[in-house]
């Protein structure tokens, strides 16, 4: 049966704007749909938080573009205008001025002109201006922040041999550079403590009179104008739980948010593993690190789920059997868990995203982030359907695999199992990679430092490209024929090696996480298969294409390279992770990245996603009591950032 809904929406700059369905959600109980309700109002009054942790100008700067945007008045098509707009639109997109990829700070198409006499025509009280602060001054202070270049160039700086803090534009940390830092954290830490916290995950680091000290985010402290309102829909989330286990971690982590304790935050997180099985489930609050240039800090993030329940039967099988997983990986034995624990998987429809997941989202998550706490409590993993179905039925007939995959074999391969192979990759990756292994005793969680996230994704990566091939998949039901796996192989390196390109400026490095792992994957199995006939790179009509030739020595090459990477993670080895990182993960080809820059530009397919809302429209009965829940999707893009901003906006525009 067709499927008529509206996945694609708008496109814009680099962007394209998709809409995903909650399936499913017209089946659920009342009171599960009460609770999505409450929950979806917590992910959202957090949204200013996360902007003002990526720059601690972005809530100034946005306020000021949406009061230009809003008060408009003259001629929309003028260009000046419409640039004005894309770049507004960016901004919503990435959650600040610098783009949510890359991280580098966007390049206004509008003049300084244009800016400055708009914001003369703004009502002098909606202009977000700081204490005794003059419209001219306040224009001082953010125009260079806006069209200057060399201001804040960088939200992460990942570069080898530079201060991260002080190049990175990102409000962690102020008035501290990076050796500061890490000794400040690092005196904390007692090498005995076998259940260390997460250090410095909840706050800023911030110098004050001459010393060294954290701002909390917590209820009281920095943010709290907003962490309030999440306790508040926290509170009623609490009321409506479907079982005494989910109501008793939704108040500890209330009790984190009014007290900022990372040890009630350890205790939360442990309680919400244990949660295996309430059919809503949500992640709310500091969560990941990758907006940290150390990795040690966590962006506020909120992702409302659902369980699917037919689709989460794979997981299951996955996760029933992590023991042989873990058992018979290519990876030294002394670094095998002996027993692996509280393993748990499910596949979700996502209800709501919110602060780092909005409006690009993960298509898979696993959590919790503490070593320790995966050793002893296990972990628990999803895969977001709603989100790879609206990304596959958005992506259908756009004429990619036309251009990149020469061969019919592969472009059949990739046609036919490509959707369930992704699927399969993200489960492999969620549900067991991140969970597999364990550390040499006396390594600390942060040993690999800046390259960490990069190290972490890739041996997640290379675990599900090692046992996607394996033959346990056919037998488990898994995938239908042992030729599938083969898809996901060609999807991943042609990924790697070229097609991820088209979301870096040409003359750019490689920087965020994700993408350097997924070339240092590729360009080291490039590197080592080229030599045994295994893979390469060849050259038709003046294009360059993938060509594998030999799918089960490239399984091995996984799992040669995944054998390292846990090594290094387990032992901490700081200088084989920088060596293999900036060997293989930072550095472009210059001649591949234009030429693939052309010819998916050529397509017009706009290399990022993200995604709108549903709107959750609550019905009561005479005594005020909700009955029901209306899932409306009718919001437009701009139209919910609008909305967003009217509604949800608790923190002042300067928070630092």
């Amino acid at each position: 049966m067709q499927d008529n809904f509206q996945y694609n929406l708008e496109q814009f700059a680099d962007i394209n704007i998709l809409r995903y369905k909650v399936e499913g959600f017209e089946n659920l109980e009342p009171q599960q749909k009460e609770m999505i309700y409450y929950l979806s109002q917590a992910s959202l009054v957090g949204r200013d938080i996360f902007f003002d942790q990526n720059c601690e100008y972005n809530l100034a700067i946005r306020r000021t573009l949406e009061q230009i945007y809003i008060g408009y008045g003259e001629d929309w098509d003028n260009l000046e205008f419409r640039h004005l707009e894309e770049y507004l639109k960016m901004v919503w997109f990435a959650n600040g001025i610098h783009h949510h990829y890359s991280t580098d700070k966007f390049t206004p198409k509008f003049s300084k002109d244009f800016f400055i006499s708009e914001v003369y025509k703004i009502t002098p009280n909606k202009i977000p201006l700081k204490d005794n602060q003059t419209v001219e001054e306040f224009l001082e202070m953010i125009v260079p922040v806006i069209f200057d270049p060399e201001v804040l160039p960088k939200r992460v700086n990942q570069k080898d041999e530079e201060d991260l803090i002080t190049t990175s534009a990102s409000n962690y940390y102020n008035g501290v550079n990076q050796a500061e830092a890490e000794m400040f954290y690092e005196n904390m830490k007692d090498p005995k403590d076998t259940k260390p916290i997460s250090y410095g995950l909840n706050s800023q680091l911030a110098k004050q009179a001459g010393e060294v000290v954290e701002r909390v985010w917590r209820v009281g402290g920095m943010y709290s104008l907003a962490l309030e309102k999440v306790v508040y829909w926290l509170e009623k989330a609490k009321d409506v739980a479907e079982n005494n286990l989910q109501r008793e971690y939704i108040e500890k982590l209330i009790e984190f948010n009014q007290t900022g304790d990372l040890r009630t935050f350890d205790q939360y997180s442990i309680l919400w593993v244990k949660d295996t099985v309430s059919d809503i489930d949500f992640i709310n609050g500091f969560t990941e690190t990758y907006g940290d240039p150390l990795g040690l800090k966590a962006s506020w993030e909120s992702l409302i789920n659902f369980k699917n329940i037919e689709a989460t039967k794979r997981t299951t099988l996955i996760s029933d059997n992590a023991q042989w997983f873990e058992d018979n990986s290519p990876i030294d034995n002394i670094f095998k868990k002996e027993e692996v624990k509280g393993v748990s998987a499910k596949v979700i429809n996502v209800a709501m995203l919110g602060g780092d997941c909005y409006p690009a989202t993960p298509i898979g998550v696993n959590l919790p982030n503490a070593d320790w706490i995966r050793l002893d409590h296990g972990s628990k993993s999803v895969t977001i359907e709603n989100i790879t179905n609206a990304y596959d039925k958005a992506s259908q007939g756009n004429g990619f695999g036309k251009e990149f995959i020469k061969d019919k074999y592969e472009q059949e391969l990739v046609k036919k199992y490509g959707f369930t192979t992704d699927n399969l990759h993200t489960d492999l990756h969620e549900c067991l990679g991140h969970g597999s292994g364990k550390l040499f005793k006396g390594t600390s969680n942060d040993a690999l430092k800046a390259y960490g996230a990069t190290l972490e994704e890739t041996r997640a990566d290379l675990f599900g490209l090692y046992y996607i091939a394996d033959s346990k998949m056919v037998e488990l039901g898994l995938l239908p024929d042992k030729e599938a796996y083969k898809a996901q192989y060609y999807k991943y390196l042609l990924n790697g090696l070229m097609t991820q390109l088209t979301r870096i400026e040409l003359g750019k490095d490689v920087e965020q996480a994700h993408m350097r792992n997924r070339q240092l994957i590729s360009r080291w199995v490039l590197e080592q298969g080229t030599k045994d006939n295994i893979l390469s790179l060849i050259t038709k009509d003046n294009k360059t294409y993938l060509q594998i030739t030999d799918y089960p020595a490239l399984r091995e090459l996984f799992g040669t390279l995944l054998a390292e990477v846990q090594r290094i993670k387990s032992m901490g080895d700081f200088g084989a992770g920088r060596e293999l990182v900036e060997k293989y993960a930072v550095k472009i080809d210059p001649k591949i990245h234009k030429e693939i820059i052309n010819r998916n530009s050529a397509l017009k397919i706009s290399p990022y996603k993200g995604f709108v809302n549903p709107t959750y429209k609550p019905v009561y009965d005479a005594n005020e009591n909700m009955t029901n829940v209306i899932v409306d999707y009718s919001e437009g893009y701009t139209e919910q950032n609008l909305i967003y901003s009217d509604l949800y906006s608790f923190l002042p525009s300067y928070n630092n």
